[in-house]
């Protein structure tokens, strides 16, 4: 009987494809969002105002680590809320389709920057809007990767739509830099060759661009909020705060796939100097695009090939192995990247490889989602409780956390070690650099996210959910959620007889 039960499907392909609809509208602005942020803060807000550059560059780093920190709170704080929202469209999906209007504001409020002389007042404006975008994207992100848990109570079928949708969400990562480039194409054809120079030079590209993606996060998300629908049951009881706080760090397993965030934080910072890489490196803005797109076409390929994996391997197996892979990648990258020499000869075998080292990203991009579900598993076979929203928000609050490391980290590797050199004139987007900047930027890209997809696999050495055990759990659920359902069928037809 248990047998029957786990080969059931619930979903419609349909769902799983507008569930993917939806990470795909939010990941297209939110994906795009800290990158094009530090650029915009560093290179355009506030150009000729005179501010004084290394306590500009030491601002932004600070920013990012404590909009971080910010966000790490608001992780915690919207897990709880959402595991105590009852509503006819369930818990999940209210804080979604609800919330990507006030996201989609705030994202083009960043990129507005105020017309002021002070310093001082540039940096608390960079502060407040920064922060604030963290904690609006909070709300709309941790819930939409919580869905996941909730889409099916069969264990296969949830971790195919969370591959499918894993995979979606990979190609809204890269779709704001195929947004850049057709709106500075179309700004071109529209000002003429000059004019859009100078609007380049202020970013004008980057405010329209944001609103593009931004409006695609409001369409694509209704399409989910409409289709899709919550079908694993929520308990009833209520949870305090102390209770989701114990859940976070109390259940071993959630506790490995979180620290995962916080043991692999600096393997994001390649996004930081990706657009001077191909601005640098490879010669031109417009090839940030053809820079990104090979690794996100391998990251949405790795989510599939993930899946693949999965059937012979399990979570635990699958997650390091691609670490191993991943960190192996970059490596082979830099050597080869160093031989050549940084012109026109890098640019194939650079993005060549650079496919190769996307596919690394959609273990990370799918895995630890599923691991996630399964631990959510465990807590209710334990506890009784079923806890989808804190278990994401305490994966998320150690991401913001890993976050904020890479976003204060990136922009100190870029603006500092690296020794980069920001364009004072107002009509140029940036200036010449030094080959020691060129080669460390390099690294940046590399190296040192290498050393760090290495890092993050450590924690999964000790994770256990698999196997046996897994299944285990899986059927205990079933035969319990079974036994409630008869229970409420026979309370019911009581009353109806009385």
């Amino acid at each position: 009987m248990s047998e029957i039960k786990e080969q059931k499907k619930y979903m419609k392909f349909s769902e799983i494809i507008t569930y993917g609809i939806g990470l795909f509208g939010v990941a297209l602005l939110t994906g795009w969002m800290p990158d094009y942020t530090a650029t915009f803060f560093a290179d355009f807000a506030f150009k000729g105002k005179g501010f004084d550059t290394a306590t500009m560059s030491n601002a932004i780093s600070t920013v990012f680590l404590a909009a971080g920190f910010v966000g790490a709170v608001c992780e915690l704080v919207i897990g709880y809320l959402v595991d105590r929202t009852r509503t006819k469209f369930g818990k999940v999906k209210p804080w979604v389709g609800f919330g990507v209007i006030p996201l989609a504001v705030i994202a083009l409020l960043v990129f507005v920057a105020p017309n002021t002389n002070s310093q001082t007042m540039a940096i608390i404006w960079m502060f407040v809007i920064y922060s604030l975008y963290t904690a609006v994207s909070c709300a709309v992100e941790s819930p939409s990767n919580c869905f996941g848990s909730l889409c099916s109570p069969n264990p296969s079928e949830r971790s195919t739509a969370i591959s499918i949708s894993s995979f979606l969400r990979s190609v809204g990562q890269s779709g704001g830099m195929v947004v850049i480039m057709v709106v500075g194409i179309i700004m071109k054809a529209v000002m003429g060759q000059q004019q859009f120079k100078n609007a380049e030079g202020q970013g004008l590209d980057l405010v329209v661009s944001t609103a593009v993606c931004a409006l695609g996060l409001i369409l694509f998300t209704m399409i989910f909020f409409a289709n899709n629908k919550e079908r694993v049951p929520f308990t009833q009881e209520k949870v305090s705060i102390k209770d989701a706080v114990k859940v976070v760090f109390g259940n071993k397993n959630l506790l490995m796939v979180s620290l995962t965030k916080l043991a692999g934080c600096g393997r994001g910072v390649y996004g930081t100097v990706s657009l001077y890489i191909a601005i640098y490196l490879l010669g031109s803005k417009d090839l940030k695009l053809a820079l990104l797109l090979p690794m996100g076409i391998g990251t949405a390929v790795g989510t599939l090939l993930v899946n693949f994996v999965l059937k012979k391997f399990s979570t635990k197996q699958t997650y390091i192995i691609f670490c191993v892979y991943g960190a192996s990648a970059l490596a082979i990258l830099y050597l080869v990247s160093s031989a050549i020499g940084f012109n026109k000869t890098l640019i194939i075998p650079f993005l060549i490889i650079n496919f190769f080292c996307g596919l690394q990203h959609g273990n990370t991009n799918t895995t630890p989602n599923i691991m996630i579900a399964d631990c959510v598993d465990e807590i209710e076979y334990k506890t009784g409780k079923r806890q989808d929203g804190i278990a994401y928000a305490g994966y998320g609050l150690f991401s913001k956390v890993a976050s904020a490391l890479t976003k204060g980290l990136g922009p100190w590797l870029l603006y500092t070690w690296s020794q980069y050199q920001v364009s004072q004139d107002v009509n140029v987007a940036y200036a010449p650099q030094s080959d020691t900047t060129l080669n460390r930027m390099l690294m940046i890209y590399t190296i040192i996210p290498a050393v760090f997809v290495l890092l993050q696999a450590v924690p999964i050495f000790f994770y256990d959910n698999v196997g046996k055990k897994k299944a285990m759990i899986t059927e205990a659920l079933q035969e319990r959620r079974a036994a409630k359902a008869e229970e409420s069928s026979a309370a019911a037809d009581e009353a109806a007889a009385e």
